[in-house]
């Protein structure tokens, strides 16, 4: 998109083949690989602000998710099941591999975090360190649901409700919609800490009709499949083994529903965690402070 900013000069470009479709990813630095997994209504340029840092000791891969920025959409079905973390999980396994990295650290935020620590669970031996950045499992969001909770994360259920419901009301004003949701998520509570530049990424992606299908159909998977797989792991007791951290936003939506960390180690038995001065966009609203507790974590590897 010659139009749209780089905002990572001189990192190339992939177009990664796998099963459900093409991946598309930016990849630059030197060093072990570090694999940064980006959120709901953005792509991978939420990264930017941090890859620097993170670049000078890891090589990284910043991809975008199946159905997001410039990766394929995969055709759905009536069970959302192309769009579920565990399918998503395998499509960047592919990729990875197709890169040549069989083993690697990985970072996710929000819908980036769920893909991430599904990835742990079902592929185990190929992560060194997990982080995860302003979420919880997605069983214990679903579980925790209360008014208050509801009101702060309401897209969960708006996007899950049955095509095309939420798709025509925000293709009726999707610039609206998405200043306004992000907006709400910073702790500033303005736009002000995004990058306009990146911010444009993310505008042209809710302006795309397919694209929206496609983030709708995550969140419907979200609602029911991913549940039920989460549900499985929680009830045998599967943990995450390898070393993981837990970041967030001190006025983030992980936040708003329990203590973070005390939610991960009933999921993981080496974790640990810390708050970060910052709303739901940790990478944009305090770059060097997460950066810097990444670079801590994965550096120790």
């Amino acid at each position: 998109m010659p139009d749209l900013a780089d905002l990572f000069p001189g990192y190339a470009s992939e177009w990664i083949n796998t099963a459900s479709g093409r991946i598309f990813a930016r990849v630059g630095g030197k060093g072990p690989p570090l694999l940064l997994l980006h959120g709901f209504s953005e792509t991978h340029v939420m990264w930017h602000r941090v890859a620097p840092w993170l670049a000078e000791k890891f090589t990284v891969i910043i991809a975008d998710l199946p159905g997001y920025g410039w990766s394929d959409m995969p055709d759905s079905d009536k069970d959302h099941a192309p769009y579920t973390k565990r399918a998503m999980a395998q499509g960047i396994v592919e990729a990875m591999e197709r890169l040549g990295h069989v083993h690697f650290a990985l970072a996710g935020h929000d819908r980036g975090g769920r893909v991430a620590y599904r990835l742990a669970l079902d592929h185990p031996g190929r992560l060194s360190r997990l982080a995860v950045l302003d979420i919880l499992p997605t069983y214990d969001y679903w579980e925790r649901m209360n008014r208050l909770y509801a009101l702060k994360i309401y897209h969960w259920t708006f996007l899950a409700q049955p095509a095309p419901l939420p798709e025509t009301l925000i293709g009726g004003n999707p610039d609206f919609f998405l200043r306004t949701k992000m907006a709400s998520q910073t702790k500033s509570k303005n736009l002000d800490s995004i990058d306009p530049r990146a911010l444009e990424h993310y505008l042209r992606a809710f302006r795309d009709p397919s694209r929206v299908h496609a983030m709708c159909e995550d969140y419907r998977a979200g609602a029911y499949a991913d549940f039920e797989i989460d549900k499985v792991d929680h009830d045998s007791g599967k943990k995450i083994t390898i070393p993981m951290l837990a970041l967030w936003g001190d006025a983030g939506i992980a936040s708003a529903a329990a203590t973070p960390l005390d939610s991960w180690k009933k999921w993981a038995t080496n974790v640990a965690g810390a708050p970060i001065d910052s709303g739901h966009f940790l990478t944009e609203e305090n770059p060097d402070a997460t950066a810097k507790a990444l670079l801590e974590f994965f550096v120790a590897a």
